[in-house]
């Protein structure tokens, strides 16, 4: 081990050792500072100016971070980016709040990882092409918290009074109003991430409650979302809360809730992906909450039903849920595990396709003539070969 590994080794013990106990004394790293860990920088305070963060240094999440309106933070491709340990209001996530931007732009051969403090993962593997954590399972969750994105587009949301547009996230404090999301403009910007690898969070933040891999809440359509892998979160690889955005090519694996999660109307598209043995559903698409009511498409989709973990539902609706499911194959089925809700009125099925001899026991109802029995393949899995999932082999 390097003078410089060891160097942050150690700094990182420090600080698994500080996220349990109050720091609200400890003043974060300078980086003007001569004693400075070399190529480590402790982020614990909010993004409030225009950021660049660079490969050749790992930056170390030590609270709550935030990205506040009007700034952009850019990532360099081959970062890395770690959390530290807490859980309820001391979980450590990145938040880009509604009008901030995120610039997170990996590459196949330099893609941006966000992973716990834990994890032995270095720039230099990164740089080398070893891209798998070097010394945590791929079912190791729970470590740190995850990256919230947050936006202006349209949701669907109520509360007692009524319909509202907007709410605050789910995993921060209502005290900070960089949690909201929702508004108006379904075009709404908060910028790029391509050819990120989201690893082992999904922290406690309260009874029952944990933080996605990857949140969306509010996210417009102008926002550019492809080439994303969660893998061993605690709660959801992805959920989409209302908004417009996007998402192309993704990868969920070992999580410890649903593969992917839908609420409030969310009216993107999700198109090619690949779903790896989720502890609870496959997917978990549930209906509007308020009187907006718009539909997503989910389709071209790879779903790998059991694994290291043991799915529940392979979809998982409501009775007013509206999306539409094309083109996707359920391999490695077991008895037990259906599609719910089939007769819901605004959900329709074309393409989808059950490596089992018969699909009567795996539809909860009437079979649908869009749901048969088969062995053919729908999405392109070629486009995954910079991920963890294709480098450990259960991509199949």
């Amino acid at each position: 081990m390097t003078d410089k590994l060891k160097r942050y080794a150690i700094l990182s013990i420090v600080s698994l050792a500080l996220a349990s106990c109050d720091t609200s004394t400890v003043d974060p790293v300078d980086p003007t500072d001569p004693n400075q860990v070399d190529g480590l920088k402790v982020i614990s305070s909010n993004i409030t100016s225009n950021t660049t963060w660079y490969s050749d240094t790992i930056y170390q999440l030590g609270s709550r971070v935030s990205v506040t309106s009007g700034v952009t933070l850019i990532i360099e491709a081959g970062t890395v980016i770690k959390g530290e340990a807490g859980s309820g209001s001391n979980a450590t996530a990145l938040v880009i709040s509604r009008g901030a931007k995120i610039m997170a732009r990996g590459t196949v051969s330099a893609p941006i990882v966000f992973t716990s403090v834990a994890d032995e993962l270095s720039p230099e593997n990164i740089a080398s092409g070893n891209f798998a954590s070097p010394n945590l399972e791929p079912t190791v969750n729970g470590l740190w918290g995850g990256l919230i994105i947050l936006g202006n587009a349209k949701i669907s949301a109520s509360n007692t009074t009524g319909d509202v547009s907007e709410v605050q996230i789910e995993g921060i404090p209502t005290s900070d109003s960089n949690g909201l999301y929702g508004g108006t403009d379904d075009m709404d910007n908060s910028g790029e991430i391509k050819y990120v690898s989201i690893r082992h969070g999904g922290a406690n933040i309260g009874s029952g409650n944990e933080i996605n891999g990857l949140t969306m809440g509010g996210v417009g359509s102008g926002t550019l979302i492809q080439n994303v892998e969660v893998v061993a979160n605690q709660d959801d690889g992805f959920e989409c809360f209302g908004g417009t955005v996007n998402l192309n090519n993704i990868v969920s694996w070992n999580v410890g809730d649903d593969g992917f999660d839908t609420d409030q109307s969310w009216a993107g598209t999700l198109d090619n992906f690949i779903i790896i043995s989720p502890d609870g559903h496959c997917f978990e698409l549930d209906g509007p909450e308020g009187n907006y009511k718009a539909s997503h498409t989910i389709k071209n989709g790879h779903v790998i039903a059991n694994g290291d973990n043991q799915s529940g539902d392979l979809i998982n609706i409501d009775d007013n849920s509206r999306v539409s499911l094309q083109d996707i194959y359920f391999m490695d089925v077991l008895p037990g595990q259906q599609i719910n809700r089939v007769t819901a009125s605004d959900v329709s099925y074309s393409g989808i396709v059950l490596d089992v001899d018969t699909v009567d026991k795996y539809v909860n109802g009437t079979v649908p003539a869009g749901i048969t029995a088969g062995q053919t393949p729908k999405a392109d899995i070629n486009v995954f070969s910079w991920t963890w999932a294709q480098s450990a082999g259960v991509i199949k």
